[in-house]
């Protein structure tokens, strides 16, 4: 039986190297990539990609654009894991769970554009809920996300791992960000629903991978009769077939301790952790945890992969309940 070709165009790189680990005990799967003097020759890698069945991109944003370029008269299906056709016309937004459709969209498609770790977890939150008329679109949203330092790539990990900066123990969370538009933000608007920009606080923690996400809703601006529990039951309906997405039972109060949002506890799955908590003032909190090189980046990648080969959509992936202890 003949073996599915695969080309990773940076493949060194953080989630290139979790999409090469992902799929290199898969029998079916042969890693197709240019020597490693020529890994960023372009002849070289215009060779691999005429010769692969699927291609997956995971460059910085220019090298993305240009590698697109370079495949433009080929008829192989592409799945970019940077920024740069996330919005962009002629690609299909890489995020299965986010409506009836998508997954068909996506497995019949030539361009793929991977969802951002960050936005995963806000669309997968708000677009239901903005669907469903429950939150109007124009709804002042505030998003204060944590992240592992894997999220910024070599650069932040090098920063965050270098001895003498001391921060492997850093006792708090570090936002960062404040000079300039995040590049998740359109995602975010684009494929949430939303009318308005979200306040976006990102920060990073000192461990390698994990993400939680809050989105605080304010009682006095959620509509009358919106309360958490029609908001999480929205939520329960949307995702209860998934596979990697997990509505925490409804429950009030949520019992609770310092555990239950640490954002390391969807590492090595491919799964995602939503909560809807009520607070005794009327105020509601939206949560979730994912990997951020999981369901966040490499494992999304595979999961498109899967569907754009048409086999089993989570062939290869951890859902939450398979997670290693």
């Amino acid at each position: 039986m003949k073996r599915t070709r695969i080309f990773i165009d940076g493949h060194a790189g953080t989630t290139g190297l979790q999409i090469r680990e992902l799929l290199s005990g898969d029998p079916d799967i042969d890693l197709v990539s240019p020597t490693e003097a020529r890994r960023k020759d372009p002849t070289a890698r215009r060779e691999c990609m005429e010769r692969a069945d699927a291609v997956v991109l995971c460059l910085p944003d220019e090298a993305a654009r240009e590698a697109v370029q370079l495949a433009a008269d080929l008829d192989v299906p592409i799945i970019d894991a940077s920024t740069a056709h996330r919005v962009a016309a002629g690609w299909v937004y890489g995020l299965p769970e986010m409506d009836v459709g998508q997954r068909r969209a996506i497995a019949t498609a030539r361009r793929i554009a991977n969802p951002g770790c960050y936005p995963t977890g806000v669309i997968l939150l708000l677009r239901p809920l903005v669907a469903a008329g429950l939150l109007p679109a124009g709804f002042p949203v505030t998003v204060h996300a944590l992240s592992g330092y894997t999220g910024g790539g070599r650069p932040m990990i090098e920063r965050w791992e270098e001895p003498d900066a001391g921060l492997a123990v850093l006792p708090f969370e570090a936002p960062y960000a404040f000079e300039r538009p995040h590049k998740h933000i359109a995602e975010m608007v684009r494929y949430a629903g939303l009318v308005h920009a979200p306040q976006f606080v990102p920060s990073v923690g000192a461990f390698r991978c994990g993400m939680r996400i809050e989105i605080p809703l304010h009682g006095t601006l959620l509509g009358r009769g919106v309360t958490a529990r029609s908001l999480h039951e929205v939520l329960r309906t949307q995702y209860e077939h998934e596979a990697f997405v997990e509505v925490v039972p409804w429950r009030e109060p949520l019992p609770s301790d310092e555990w239950t949002f640490d954002p390391r506890a969807a590492n090595d799955t491919n799964g995602i952790r939503l909560w809807v908590v009520p607070e005794p003032d009327g105020h509601v909190l939206l949560v979730c945890i994912l990997d951020n090189l999981g369901k966040g980046a490499a494992g999304a990648a595979v999961q498109n992969l899967n569907l754009v080969l048409g086999r089993d959509e989570g062939r290869g992936l951890r859902r939450l309940t398979e997670r290693t202890q």
